[in-house]
């Protein structure tokens, strides 16, 4: 498993504060002492809103940028000492149209990025057929990247994402700006991915029914910092209350902007009657 402990990231920032003024550092605390795990086999997610240090997070998991402080392991293996070994044996794929060459064909960019990795020549054409296939894009193939709709890229960046064979996958928001039978589609590729090829997937998304869809265990960000954590069942089970009149459960949506609003300490006349009385949606019987 990827192991974290502690991590911390500080940015420092030169800004100006007046238009004539000289520039004035200030360090900004991304990411504060966290600690986390991604199993293989499983999809772990972390859910946040913007700013609450997601991108950094995965930015050091995957060994782009050092931590200032902690520990961080690779199947044992120290993640920042060896940081190209572990490049070797994971991979990112993030939602939108990044990362691709538009004017390439789907087979000429996965030829590309394989050969980046130094992959022989033979395996790679091999490896290239084999996900072209599990992608759905065999006949279009030869087809410029261009011409692609934004469901076929998104398919396109899994099968770039898999080239070199990873054993960890880290996915940013992998269903961003996709129709719902697409998402669909690419939402069982990737528990394909986690239960029957056993990578290790971590999962950031801003569409929470998804998450409660795919995630096995759910770390919550806000403000660099894990202020909760759990499967989707102990997370609800924070704010589980008896309901006055049966109905709906709390949804895991309803139960991320809780926690977040009694991390920082926030308070207000829907959120107490909801602990005292739980937050469900009634009807007539």
């Amino acid at each position: 498993m990827i192991k974290a402990e502690h991590l911390s990231k500080t940015y420092l920032i030169k800004e100006k504060k007046h238009i004539f003024g000289k520039k004035e550092e200030r360090k900004v605390p991304a990411v504060r002492d966290i600690s986390l795990e991604i199993p293989k086999g499983n999809i772990t997610g972390i859910l946040g809103i913007n700013g609450a240090g997601k991108t950094t997070t995965i930015r050091m998991l995957s060994s782009l940028i050092a931590p200032a402080s902690g520990t961080l392991t690779m199947d044992g293996v120290d993640a920042v000492k060896h940081h190209l070994w572990v490049k070797e044996r994971i991979n990112i794929i993030s939602g939108g149209e990044r990362n691709l060459y538009w004017r390439l064909t789907a087979r000429e960019n996965l030829r590309y990025f394989g050969s980046l990795y130094g992959i022989d020549r033979k395996e790679l054409e091999k490896r290239i057929r084999e996900l072209l296939k599990t992608v759905g894009l065999e006949e279009a193939a030869d087809i410029p990247v261009e011409r692609y709709s934004k469901g076929m890229k998104q398919r396109l960046q899994i099968a770039r994402g898999l080239i070199n064979e990873p054993e960890y996958l880290f996915l940013d928001e992998p269903t961003l700006g996709l129709d719902i039978l697409i998402a669909k589609e690419i939402r069982e590729l990737i528990l394909t991915l986690a239960k029957e090829r056993q990578k290790g997937i971590l999962l950031t998304t801003h569409y929470i029914s998804e998450a409660e869809e795919l995630c096995d265990y759910i770390y919550v960000l806000d403000q660099g910092q894990i202020i909760a954590r759990g499967t989707k069942a102990e997370l609800k089970e924070i704010f589980k209350a008896k309901p006055r009149l049966v109905v709906q459960e709390m949804s895991l949506e309803e139960v991320l902007m809780k926690i977040i609003k009694q991390s920082r300490g926030e308070t207000d006349e829907e959120h107490c009657a909801d602990n005292e009385g739980g937050n469900y949606q009634t009807t007539a019987v």
